[in-house]
């Protein structure tokens, strides 16, 4: 099993090269596309990522938290904004928002990148999630996650160098990698869907039937759930 190792500036560049010609089976694509000669002149091994224009906060509401168990769609619980290039969306201190890189971009299925914040802009305050995975396969825009840990308010502005994406092989099994999460070919900001995987549910329901065992309790061990060792 061999090493895997971060691409290289002069790697980017030939990739993003090869994705101009129609005929390149599963290419690198970033729109709008990043000058290779420039990348490969900073001897970097990242490509610079901009903020887009769409932005998204959460509603204020009386509501006392978040629960992965709403049913209240996105729309109730987020608001969208529209930046245009030219103007700049105030971040305070203290505030979260979401938005979207400027790039829209297609990853071939034997690379995996992730994104990490500039570190100038760290040091002004503004935290952009950190390692944020991109999966083989993706397309879309990324979603960003900001915060504002400074003392002053941040004006950010779409168009504007916000985050570097870090390129890497992927080991190869024969089964092709391609990502199929919710956050595919989306252009907005989006907070996605969390949702209980089997274990969590079932645990979950063990303990609905310990509370209510006349209501949950007769389903749970036809399915076995309460037999299980150390349950």
């Amino acid at each position: 099993m061999g090493l895997i190792m971060i691409l290289k500036a002069e790697r980017i560049a030939d990739l993003l090269r090869q994705g101009e010609h129609s005929g390149t089976v599963d290419p690198l694509v970033i729109t709008p596309r990043p000058d290779p000669d420039a990348i490969e002149a900073t001897g970097a091994a990242s490509i610079d990522l901009r903020l887009g224009t769409w932005f998204m906060t959460l509603r204020q509401s009386r509501m006392t938290h978040l629960s992965i168990d709403d049913s209240l769609p996105s729309s109730q619980l987020t608001k969208t904004h529209f930046v245009s290039f030219g103007n700049e969306y105030v971040l305070h201190p203290g505030n979260f928002v979401l938005s979207v890189t400027l790039e829209w971009m297609r990853i071939p299925k034997d690379l995996a990148a992730y994104v990490i914040g500039r570190s100038s802009w760290g040091r002004r305050g503004l935290i952009i999630a950190t390692a944020t995975g991109v999966h083989p396969g993706f397309t879309g825009c990324l979603t960003l996650e900001l915060s504002n840990l400074g003392e002053l308010p941040i004006a950010i502005k779409p168009g504007m160098g916000i985050c570097q994406l870090f390129f890497h092989r992927v080991e190869q099994t024969g089964k092709p990698q391609t990502d199929a999460s919710q956050f595919i070919g989306l252009r907005k900001p989006t907070v996605g869907r969390i949702e209980l995987d089997v274990i969590a549910s079932a645990c979950r329901k063990i303990r609905l039937a310990r509370i209510f065992p006349a209501t949950f309790g007769k389903n749970l061990r036809e399915d076995g759930n309460l037999s299980q060792p150390g349950v």
